[in-house]
Parts: C-alpha cells; structure tokens; sequence
C-alpha cells in the first residue's frame, strides 16, 4: 500500500508531481485560487483537489489517515523582498497549518519557505513554531537546500521545516546533494530555443553556460510576466536571456538579439515535464510557474519524500522512485 499525502497551498503541482512521483498516494490537494485548480485539474484529473482557503479547511476527516502533510506556505511574510512582516502578516498560513496538524495528526510534516525564514528577526517566531510542535509530539528540524542540488537548473534556496512523531524520527535523515552538477541554461533549453529555426541558438547555447537565477511568479498585487526584479533580469542578461518579458514563442530563424524565454521554457527551468499545462493567460501561467516548488527535489532519489514514509514502509517507497 502506497503511503499517504495531504498538501496544502498546493498551487500549479509542483511540489505535488514530485511527492506523487516519490510514491504517494494524494488523499487531498488544498488550494484556493481558481486558475490554480484548473491547473491541478487539466493536468491529474485523479487527484481530489479541493478548493478552499486553508483557514476553512476541515482535517477532521483525515485524522490519522495520513503518513505526511505537505504545505507550500505562502511566502511573502518572511522573502527578503517584502516588508518581512512575518506573523503580523495578513498572508501569514502557519496558524492554519498549525491547527491543521493538531486535526489531522500526520506521522509527518514538510513546510516548504523562503530563506528569509531563516533571518535573526524571525527567531523567535521559529523558536515558538518549535514548541508548539514538540507539544504535539513531534520532533522538528529546518535547514536550507538549494534546488541545484537536486538537478534543477536553478539557484533556487529555500527552508525546508521537517517534524516527525517521534516515534518516526529516526526514519527521515536529510537527503544528501546529487553527485553531479545540473545541466546548464543552455543545455536545457536549446532545443526549444532552436524549435523554429533560430541560427542562433548554437551560439546562445555556449553563452548560456550557467545556472538560472531564481524563477520568481511576484504575486496578484505585484509582478507580472517578466523574469523578476532588476537585479535578476541582469542576472539573465549575462545568460543571453532578455528578462524583461515572456515570449509567445521561441525565436524565429532570423532573430537577432537576446531571447525572451516562453513559458514552457521556464517550467522547464522550474522542473515541470514539458506536457504540464498552466490555466489562464501568461501572466497568470507564468505566476504559477514562478510560485511553485520544482518537482524534482521531492522526487530524486537523493530527494526528501523518499525518507518520510515510516521505516516498514521505506524498502517500498524506494521501488517506486524512478531511476
């Protein structure tokens, strides 16, 4: 029997493709914007998305049902390019994740966030995070992992925040980095560049010859389809890549120039399987797109899921990663 996930903040699928591929069976996906669940939809019609904030969300039924809960938490409370107002914060899930947990009692938890959790200011609030977990009887560990680690095209560094019942606690140890480095920017992305004849893009591919910065979405208020702040559209620049929009397609055979990337090129960039459809139009894909957490960090075999399943379960687990 396949062990059991709840995600919550589920987004466009990213973190959810890579636990599904990890061997999980989904019971739940929480999300509450539309074009999100659209997405999750198109894209798994089997999976039991439920549209709703987390704040209203029922665990009750789930009780004891499921081996890990999975939580994207909004982010913007504590990224370093916000006012980092963290519990103050309006946006701010942890309440409701928390309360979830106390519901549902999973044997596992995994709360994915920005690396301005981690900052002095937020100490505190951390510290209280803890507590309230260890009351429950799990233990509770974080640390920060980039997703280059795991093959992803992408500097992209993020908390992990890992709690077991401890009687599980020595079941999950944190997965070690992939031996080899990721494919490069060009490496990854020639062969869409080069779909519509560009001449350039031999040339594009040895120029783009590092990792991506990190693939931001922005949020409804801020941020639209381009590749981010000034500072990470120079980042992009250096890799041939023009940040300031989204392209409709790749370049035709004649262009000349830096390329705009499309959205597929980013998904890809991000780890999405190049069938993943967004819902909505480019802004609304492209947000999606930067929003979520890449597959493959959850899915590798040097990845996190794989340690969460209970020890009788783990021999089983590993049979299902890919290889």
């Amino acid at each position: 029997m396949k062990p059991t996930s709840l995600e919550l903040c589920a987004g466009a699928g990213g973190q959810a493709l890579g636990i599904a591929r990890a061997g999980f069976h989904h019971l739940a996906l929480v999300e509450i914007e539309e074009d999100y669940c659209d997405t999750l939809r198109a894209n798994r019609s089997k999976w039991k998305v439920v549209r709703s904030d987390i704040a209203a969300f029922d665990g009750k039924p789930y009780r004891g049902k499921v081996d890990l809960l999975a939580a994207g938490l909004p982010c913007l409370p504590f990224t370093i390019a916000g006012k980092q107002e963290g519990a103050k914060d309006e946006r701010n899930m942890f309440p409701s994740a928390m309360r979830l947990v106390e519901e549902i009692r999973p044997k596992a938890i995994m709360i994915e966030n920005v690396a301005g959790f981690l900052a002095p200011r937020f100490e505190v609030y951390r510290e209280g995070l803890r507590r309230h977990l260890k009351l429950l009887g799990y233990d509770v560990q974080w640390r920060l992992c980039n997703a280059s680690d795991f093959g992803v095209s992408q500097s992209r560094l993020r908390v992990f925040i890992v709690a077991t019942l401890k009687r599980y606690t020595h079941a999950f140890a944190w997965p070690e980095p992939a031996a080899n480095s990721p494919p490069t920017v060009g490496d990854t992305l020639y062969d869409l560049m080069a779909e519509n004849g560009w001449r350039g893009a031999k040339r594009w591919r040895a120029a783009a010859s590092g990792l991506a910065p990190t693939i931001v979405g922005g949020s409804k208020k801020h941020g639209g389809p381009d590749l981010g702040p000034t500072r990470t559209r120079e980042a992009w620049q250096k890799l041939g890549v023009n940040g300031k929009s989204v392209a409709d397609a790749a370049p035709d055979s004649a262009f000349v120039g830096s390329p705009r990337l499309t959205i597929k090129m980013v998904a890809r960039l991000q780890g999405f399987p190049d069938g993943w459809q967004f819902s909505g139009g480019k802004t609304k894909a492209y947000r999606q797109v930067g929003n979520a957490l890449p597959p493959p960090p959850m899915r590798s075999p040097t990845g996190f899921v794989r340690h969460f399943a209970p020890r009788y379960r783990q021999s089983a687990v590993r049979q299902m990663l890919p290889r």
